[in-house]
């Protein structure tokens, strides 16, 4: 370390360190925040509102999308904010929560994304027994467990990484308050704790890829054996977009996370973690629902159901103002 005096807080460098950059990637990251935000959003309420979508498979991902709005919203708000007013300063106990925030949501979304593995293998490899495999009660405990494992995941982490004080450099070469970079410059003593929390993270990130691969392999093996070309494709057509999710986020991740933290890191690297964070939600809807008939069609009744409502309420309009003078007629339009 360059010294030992503590920190109380900590500046993050940003993308760029030429001002106006800075303001044109936070407005095109805010954009992206809002694309991705509004999709997640209508994936949510249409899962909710449309009664073809109420089975697992939907279930898990309208809690995937609920887990990617709120993963998303941690980091580009606050880059936005920062890029338009050039103040990168955030306190320790701002850094502990978006380190707690960040680990919760993404560990949950491994953990969902798992369970979603799971629900694609019980459907392909036993769909006579699906309805018993994936009943109301299982698919509930599974997405329960994803979001309580997310959340003892994120303290686990947090409570390692910020046991003690830091020391020597305050400047966080990154947007946000990233791992690599905030034990490069702990000097806590408490090594156990934070080792011990890496340790349970590594322990359940290899312990859900590995479940992720061996039902794939399953999956693959049964799809083969279907006699048609047609079963097969479609078969494949409702593993792929969970597959393709699943290998970004952990793609991304892993460039950011096992990656060696440098004092200075390109600007390459710091987009690769805005990508990280901003990608798959955004992704995660287009994937699902650009070849997804259920979602299509949920959207068009959605829009024609609101179209209807719309044009009914003009109508009553112009009844009330034709016959607004009628007593029977001014009750009815009291809508």
């Amino acid at each position: 370390m360059a010294n030992g005096t503590a920190i109380s807080g900590f500046f993050l460098r940003g993308i760029s360190d030429i001002q106006e950059l800075q303001t044109f990637c936070g407005m095109f990251f805010l954009m992206m925040y809002m694309a991705a935000l509004t999709s997640n959003l209508i994936i949510i309420i249409l899962i909710t509102l449309d009664l073809h979508l109420q089975t697992p498979m939907y279930f898990f991902l309208k809690n995937l999308s609920l887990l990617d709005v709120s993963f998303v919203s941690v980091t580009i708000p606050n880059l936005a904010v920062n890029s338009l007013t050039h103040n990168n300063f955030i306190s320790i106990p701002g850094c502990a929560v978006q380190v707690f925030l960040l680990s919760s949501f993404s560990a949950g979304e491994v953990f969902i994304l798992t369970a979603m593995a799971y629900d694609r293998y019980a459907a392909i490899c036993s769909p006579l027994h699906y309805d018993v495999i994936m009943n109301a009660t299982t698919f509930v405990l599974l997405v329960g467990v994803s979001w309580a494992a997310g959340v003892f995941f994120g303290a686990i982490y947090t409570a390692g990484i910020f046991s003690g004080p830091f020391c020597g450099s305050n400047v966080i070469p990154q947007f946000f308050c990233d791992v690599p970079s905030l034990l490069r410059i702990s000097c806590s003593e408490r090594l156990v704790l934070i080792y011990t929390g890496l340790g349970i993270g590594l322990f359940l990130g290899m312990s859900c890829f590995t479940c992720v691969v061996i039902s794939y392999f399953h999956i693959l093996s049964t799809v083969l054996k279907i006699p048609t070309n047609k079963g097969q494709s479609k078969a494949f057509a409702t593993c792929i977009p969970h597959l393709t999710v699943f290998t970004v986020f952990i793609a991304t991740a892993c460039f950011v996370y096992l990656k060696t933290p440098s004092i200075v890191p390109s600007i390459t690297d710091r987009l690769f973690s805005v990508l990280y964070t901003v990608l798959p939600p955004a992704l995660n809807p287009l994937i699902y629902s650009l070849k997804n008939n259920d979602v299509k069609c949920a959207l068009r009744r959605l829009q024609q159901n609101l179209y209807a409502r719309y044009s009914l309420h003009l109508i009553l309009q112009n009844i009330c103002q034709w016959y607004s003078a009628s007593q029977v007629t001014s009750k009815f339009c009291s809508f």
